[in-house]
């Protein structure tokens, strides 16, 4: 995440010489290979495990890390993901990369192929067996992070390297940590859905634990972040800026999607006014689950005849709209070349999680034959479906840059990522330690990485649609895995309807 210290390139220039000389009709409607994106997006994960890593391990210059996490707690938390170029492991966003992995399947499994169907659910699974270990001294504790990020952030080195503290995070209760403990129970509830059919025992040991972690964060309701021992530890890094009460929202919902119990349909009807269900804020990702609720919700009125949650449809319909540029109601902004775009860095993060519920919301209106009023315009699925093929496009190459944002994708992608492992030599390459200031010679050289992450969807390209490959820019260069996350889905669906 933060660099260490700053250069420059040239490649700010060549970039602009790059968007003068290649409009955008001449990179447009070239054909993309979705199948091969969608293998390595899920690949990708494999770049970001922590601990043992097991024989069948395809990146292969990774080796194991992390191998004494949690003993300070004489408590095993070893596994996971590192979230993104840094070896810290988030369980905040870890536990929405997770959500967001098993929603793919749930909605878009149908369209991968087999041996990607079980790839995808290797990955999931990577993410859930840390997470129980998170929550495995409910209903008294729950386990938010490992590693201290300040002190990571001040070192590039390894994660098979990394001597910096191992700082592991909990809130005991009564402490609240609503954020977390819902966004962690909402992980295995989603993933116990997508293992019904494979592992109906392990999805069963899921839905039990997604139970005792909800039922925390609703008796100790606050944000993990208010917690003295925590805050230092994940702000401003991964502090809920935005709130806990749509985490609860979020995680009742994928209980009730997955149990059909009246209970949790009790809670979402009755508590989305005073848990902020209808503040309607445009915004889906790791901080804001809003959107995501939404449309999550909505396909119990469209498809269950739910009218009483009616109020989550109009929100959801008020956010698609906001995405039409032709709509009065529009108000996303869009980069020149049509790349939805927000400040404040990682951009393709709600690039790839917005194409995602453009997807889904196109599916469950398109199975009731329903269409979206946006006042001045009707919307079809079809339309929603063509915002979403866009933005996969550009991602993929269909840009000024002509560059692929998906590292391995094509022969033209980002080569200086923000990433430790990445930009390091190998372990198995060069055996001896790297310390922690010894990988500054690594960071501040203008040399490709010498290992390719291969999947790895970088922050992306400035509102001006121009990408410098700058290590040191990590608003723009680093992979995140709740930028993966939900373009696996996205992807799936584009496999089975590519055109």
């Amino acid at each position: 995440m933060k660099p260490m210290t700053h250069f420059t390139h040239f490649t700010h220039f060549l970039s602009l010489i790059l968007l003068l000389l290649l409009p955008l009709a001449a990179v447009r409607g070239g054909g993309h290979d979705y199948q091969d994106a969608l293998s390595k997006c899920i690949l990708f994960f494999e770049g970001q495990r922590s601990g043992v890593l097991p024989q069948d391990q395809r990146q292969l210059w990774r080796a194991n890390s992390g191998l004494s996490d949690g003993w300070t707690y004489n408590t095993d938390l070893t596994g996971g993901y590192y979230d993104a170029g840094d070896n810290v492991k988030f369980g905040f966003p870890m536990a929405f990369t997770t959500t967001m992995l098993a929603w793919s399947v749930i909605e878009f499994g149908e369209s991968m192929p087999p041996n990607e169907i079980r790839n995808a659910l290797v990955a999931i699974r990577w993410g859930t067996d840390y997470l129980l270990k998170t929550v495995s001294q409910q209903p008294n504790r729950i386990f938010v992070q490992v590693g201290d990020p300040i002190i990571d952030h001040n070192c590039w080195e390894r994660p098979e390297d990394m001597d910096t503290a191992r700082t592991v995070y909990a809130v005991d209760s009564p402490n609240p940590a609503s954020d977390v403990a819902g966004e962690t129970a909402a992980a295995l509830a989603a993933s116990s859905m997508a293992f019904r059919s494979s592992d109906p025992g392990y999805a069963d040991t899921l839905l039990r634990s997604a139970m005792k972690a909800f039922e925390f964060a609703d008796t100790y309701r606050g944000a993990y972040s208010d917690n003295a021992n925590v805050r230092d530890g994940v702000c401003p890094f991964y502090c809920d800026f935005d709130g806990y009460q749509d985490e609860l929202l979020w995680s009742a919902a994928w209980l009730r999607r997955v149990t059909q119990d009246g209970g949790y349909l009790d809670y979402i009807q009755n508590n989305g006014k005073t848990l902020g269900a209808e503040d309607n804020i445009n915004e889906f990702g790791w901080d804001n689950k809003h959107a995501g609720l939404n449309v999550l919700v909505s396909k119990e009125v469209l498809e269950g005849n739910m009218y009483n949650l009616e109020s989550y449809k109009s929100s959801a319909d008020s956010f698609m709209c906001t995405l039409i540029p032709e709509s009065s109601s529009s108000h996303i902004e869009y980069t020149p070349a049509g790349l939805i775009y927000k400040p404040g860095g990682s951009n393709l993060q709600h690039v790839t999680s917005i194409s995602f519920l453009l997807l889904v919301y196109a599916n469950y209106l398109a199975r009731t034959s329903r269409s979206l009023n946006c006042g001045n315009i009707d919307i079809s699925p079809t339309s929603l479906r063509a915002i979403a093929k866009k933005q996969v496009d550009y991602i993929l190459g269909d840009n000024p840059m002509g560059l692929s944002y998906m590292v391995g994708y094509s022969d033209h992608y980002p080569q200086r990522i923000h990433h430790r492992g990445s930009s390091l030599p190998s372990i198995k390459d060069h055996h001896q330690p790297i310390a922690c200031k010894e990988g500054s010679v690594y960071f501040n050289s203008s040399n490709p990485n010498p290992n390719v992450l291969v999947g790895a969807l970088v922050g992306g390209p400035g509102e001006d649609d121009v990408y410098e490959d700058d290590r040191a820019d990590f608003r723009k260069s680093e992979p995140t895995t709740y930028i993966n996350a939900p373009f696996v889905g996205v992807l799936a669906y584009f496999v089975a309807n590519p055109s």
